[in-house]
């Protein structure tokens, strides 16, 4: 594990398609109860679309979900009347997508795409959701950012989450080493890990909050909100680098509202 010099985005593409290819079914396993079959959970600090309502009403709207894994979110938005469509780069995800489709009895049309070249006609959907989906894992965000715009109608609507920018500064650690910056919140070095031959297995990439800013104003779409998410009391919960102790210092996510003008 290192942090390396930015992979390209078929590079990105590649690696992260083949390990969630090969950890879809550890990860429903161990963070399937939390998200729940048919559940729209923003974030490891629990934030609960059903309570937050950062997409507003959703009933009857069409709305696209980006990197959907399986489809927990856009499955909640099918229980909530609106007319939903998802898509994922694994494979492996999407066939989670399909089981949890027959054992709640809610279906998600999916399709597997790649998040810099959207399969779907512009202008189709009223909004777009992503809940740490796509974006952390893609070398070209412009791109996704203004493949979201083209698909949105005017006056549509894109919430997204990602890690907040501050935690890469600090160990991916859940304890007290994760209180300590060990590196510059400037470096842009993505994480990527590699096999014993040197082929890349896994990309994630790094964007500071002004970044990000950027990034949505250069694509065309307008930045209407920013939450940072407070750790909840009594929510014990560790999830990889995200726990109470750290929860309580840090902000662990950054959801980003946006609307096309």
């Amino acid at each position: 594990m290192l942090h390396d010099d930015a992979p390209g985005s078929a590079l990105s593409s590649r690696a992260n398609r083949g390990w969630w290819d090969g950890n879809a079914d550890d990860y429903q396993v161990e963070h399937g109860a939390f998200l729940r079959d048919a559940g729209f959970v923003w974030c490891p600090e629990g934030v609960d679309e059903a309570e937050a309502r950062l997409l507003g009403e959703v009933r009857g709207r069409r709305v696209l979900e980006i990197g959907c894994g399986a489809a927990q979110c856009a499955r909640w938005l099918v229980g909530q009347r609106a007319e939903v469509a998802a898509f994922d780069l694994s494979h492996r995800q999407l066939r989670h997508a399909r089981r949890l489709d027959e054992e709640t009895g809610l279906r998600v049309p999916v399709v597997q795409a790649d998040a810099e070249a959207l399969p779907f006609v512009s202008g189709g959907f009223d909004l777009a959701c992503s809940a740490f989906g796509a974006l952390p894992f893609v070398a070209d965000p412009l791109a996704v950012l203004r493949e979201v715009r083209r698909v949105l109608r005017p006056g549509g609507r894109f919430v997204f989450s990602v890690s907040h920018p501050i935690r890469w500064a600090f160990p991916d650690d859940p304890g007290p080493r994760g209180l300590t910056s060990d590196r510059s919140y400037f470096d842009r070095s993505p994480y990527v890990e590699r096999d014993e031959d040197g082929t890349v297995t896994y990309v994630e990439h790094h964007r500071t909050m002004g970044d990000w800013v950027g990034l949505v104003a250069a694509s065309g779409l307008v930045l209407t909100g920013l939450l940072e998410p407070e750790w909840p009391p009594g929510h014990e919960r560790v999830w990889g680098g995200w726990s109470p102790l750290r929860g309580r210092q840090l902000p662990g996510t950054a959801i980003f509202s946006c609307a096309r003008p």
